[in-house]
């Protein structure tokens, strides 16, 4: 997937805007404040339906208007030329591809699979569970079109059950029990699968930036596998319903990243661990490529604060080999250092949300 076209309307300080970007790497530069950031925003929004910068859509949306919209022209794997489009307000949102209404957020995310790299990333291996499981499922819903319908079996036998424990009614669980362990297991059996495909891929990539071994990564299923799933839910029966919520399961499902036996987030300093998150992401879009021959999108924002200039150089190396379509944001052209060797690329100056190709 490459973005061919991109026009962006009241995201931020962006009013209206239209950027024909790079097939390979688009570098946005621009004083803090000046609209770059919100490039990226944009460009997440048409892919996820969300921001990664705000938990609601209405700060996102310039001040002076009531709705936001992103629009792309986008080439697919397959050599098909696609249109997306989103419209956001505070209340409710529109997508179209192809000109056609789409009530599912997964089909613009199958169109358009991007992911982000940004100052807060390495929350990924130093936050609770859900940012692990959001990415890993992310992963998983690109690399296998069977999970999803599994995951989403999952979940609606998961909130009839929930329902039930929360109105104390055990005589008609052992209904959804049957359920929730067909489809608990699938997803389980599927995160599993991918995780055997991602590891050599992540461990061949952070290999370029560290010289570290015996990295292992470890999925932890949100039950003990050594018991069989339907036994764990009978033993937390008397825990579930004193407490309204199933305790066991796919949803609680975690992974760990480990090196030497012990947490890479406990193991590394604060700089590795962002290499480690920076290689776990690039190693998601590299799989989707290897597997499906569909290149994601990558965003980075805010270089300079990610990286230091060598691995700044080393990252820039290896996309422009990759063939990967980037955005990349910085304070400063030069803090995106000698990129003379980068042969498909476009430079772009951002101010007061006017973008500018240089």
């Amino acid at each position: 997937m490459t973005l061919l076209k991109l026009d962006i309307y009241a995201v931020r300080n962006i009013h209206k805007e239209t950027i024909v970007p790079a097939s390979g790497i688009n570098f946005f530069f621009g004083k803090n404040a000046s609209g770059k950031s919100a490039v990226i925003e944009a460009i997440y929004i048409l892919g996820r339906a969300r921001s990664f910068r705000s938990s609601t859509i209405k700060p996102v949306i310039n001040f002076d208007q009531n709705q936001l919209l992103v629009s792309a022209q986008t080439l697919q794997a397959n050599g098909s030329t696609v249109h997306l489009g989103i419209k956001l307000d505070s209340k409710s949102f529109c997508y179209r591809i192809n000109q056609q209404s789409t009530q599912k957020r997964s089909d613009l995310a199958y169109s358009l699979p991007l992911q982000i790299i940004h100052p807060k990333s390495y929350e990924l291996l130093d936050a609770g569970p859900q940012l692990r499981r959001e990415f890993l499922d992310w992963g998983v819903f690109n690399d296998d079109e069977k999970f999803l319908p599994a995951w989403r079996n999952f979940k609606k036998a998961l909130q009839q059950r929930n329902s039930l424990l929360k109105a104390k009614h055990p005589e008609h669980i052992n209904v959804w029990d049957k359920e929730l362990v067909y489809y608990g297991t699938m997803v389980n059996s599927h995160r599993q699968l991918y995780l055997q495909k991602f590891k050599p891929v992540f461990i061949d990539i952070i290999n370029q930036f560290l010289e570290i071994n015996d990295i292992e990564i470890k999925l932890l299923a949100g039950w003990d596998t050594d018991k069989d799933f339907q036994q764990v839910l009978s033993e937390d029966l008397e825990k579930d319903l004193r407490y309204g919520f199933t305790h066991s399961g796919p949803h609680r499902a975690d992974f760990q990243l480990i090196i030497s036996n012990r947490l890479a987030k406990d193991y590394v300093s604060r700089g590795q661990l962002k290499l480690f998150v920076m290689s776990l992401k690039l190693a998601q879009v590299q799989l989707l490529t290897n597997e499906h021959g569909n290149m994601g999108c990558l965003l980075i924002d805010d270089f300079a604060a990610e990286l230091d200039v060598i691995n700044r150089a080393k990252l820039l190396i290896y996309l422009s080999e990759m063939d990967c379509q980037a955005f990349i944001t910085a304070a400063d052209i030069s803090d995106f250092g000698d990129i003379r060797h980068i042969k498909n690329y476009k430079m772009f100056h951002v101010e007061h949300g006017n973008i500018k190709q240089v």
